[in-house]
């Protein structure tokens, strides 16, 4: 998640260097055709375009509010993720007496459990968005996509660790420990049946937040708007230089202007900047399909479950708290 009021441009750039680069010789090259070599009769009529305009502004308008409501369902469910954390602690912390080992262990084990599903969902897929190589390198360099398994060690017994290595879905293995380690506790009197209730309504209700997440992940954003929003836009642009070619050269007639060939020029600078603009509003949307894959628009996970852990490490009075995740070139993960 961009966290700065006013993105950077150097953000920007490194998404929109090489369309900025190929608008500007293709609308030179097409510049060039039309008045140096006179082929007049490539232009076309603004009017068309026109209409094109804001039949592809409507379907990227779609687009992108669809894409922000998938992005807000998976904040409003890590916001779920966050208050049953707390609240698992808190029945750990209430119903198993007695017991420090038993409630460090459920407790760090449900940190486990978070940083696994984190971990899991920002693993790409077959219809993740793939970056020009500036911004991978970014994403790469700030590292957000370890093993499942990775730092587990630092949370869970080596044979727990050992047990999750090849499993096919980790969180939920873990998940399933915890329910096993209640019935143990049931069985040693340390907690009532009541008790075990309760823990395991949490532990439902845990599986309801992965799955929730889950079918985000692994439900594409309906091909059809996100392949034709694309193909509409690009069409768009394409044209745009042609319908441009005369509008400029009219105008200067009407002005009276006399040859002031840096007015025609500006064919070319407006040519880019609107194709500049409908390209990026539809690359917002598409960075938004999928807010889970650790990228600069989506959910915040690390810093969530980073915040989860120092709260449920606090509630069990453990000193040297994990700092909070600080935000790398004003990106928080």
């Amino acid at each position: 998640m961009y966290i700065k009021r006013n993105i950077s441009w150097h953000i920007i750039l490194r998404y929109a260097w090489k369309n900025l680069i190929f608008f500007t010789v293709y609308a030179a090259i097409i510049f060039y055709l039309y008045h140096v070599l006179d082929w007049k009769h490539i232009d076309i009529p603004f009017q068309p375009l026109t209409v094109i305009g804001i039949a592809v502004a409507f379907y990227i308008g779609f687009k992108n509010s669809q894409s922000y409501d998938r992005f807000w369902e998976g904040r409003k469910i890590w916001g779920g993720i966050v208050n049953y954390s707390r609240t698992w602690a808190n029945n750990v912390l209430c119903f198993v007496e007695n017991d420090r080992e038993a409630q460090v262990t459920l407790i760090h084990r449900h940190i486990a459990w978070i940083n696994a599903l984190r971990i899991q969902l920002r693993q790409p897929t077959s219809f993740s968005i793939r970056e020009n190589r500036a911004v991978e390198r970014l994403f790469d360099r700030h590292g957000e996509r370890n093993p499942v398994c990775s730092g587990m060690d630092m949370l869970l017994s080596p044979d727990e660790v050992d047990g999750l290595e090849n499993r096919k879905n980790v969180a939920t293995h873990i998940i399933k420990k915890q329910g096993l380690h209640l019935r143990r506790l049931l069985k040693e009197g340390k907690i009532t049946e009541f008790d075990k209730q309760v823990f395991h309504n949490n532990l439902e209700e845990m599986y309801n937040l992965q799955g929730k997440c889950e079918r985000i992940k692994n439900t594409p954003f309906p091909r059809q708007y996100a392949y034709f929003s694309t193909l509409f836009t690009w069409i768009f642009v394409l044209l745009l230089p042609f319908g441009l070619l005369n509008v400029f050269e009219t105008q200067l007639k009407e002005l009276d202007m006399g040859h002031n060939w840096w007015y025609i020029v500006l064919m070319i600078f407006f040519s880019v900047l609107i194709s500049w603009v409908f390209t990026t509003m539809e690359k917002v949307g598409s960075n938004s399909e999928d807010p889970f894959e650790g990228r600069i628009n989506d959910v915040p996970m690390t810093a969530l479950c980073r915040t989860i852990e120092i709260d449920l490490r606090d509630m069990l009075d453990e000193k040297n708290l994990p700092e909070k995740v600080k935000p790398q070139h004003n990106i928080l993960y």
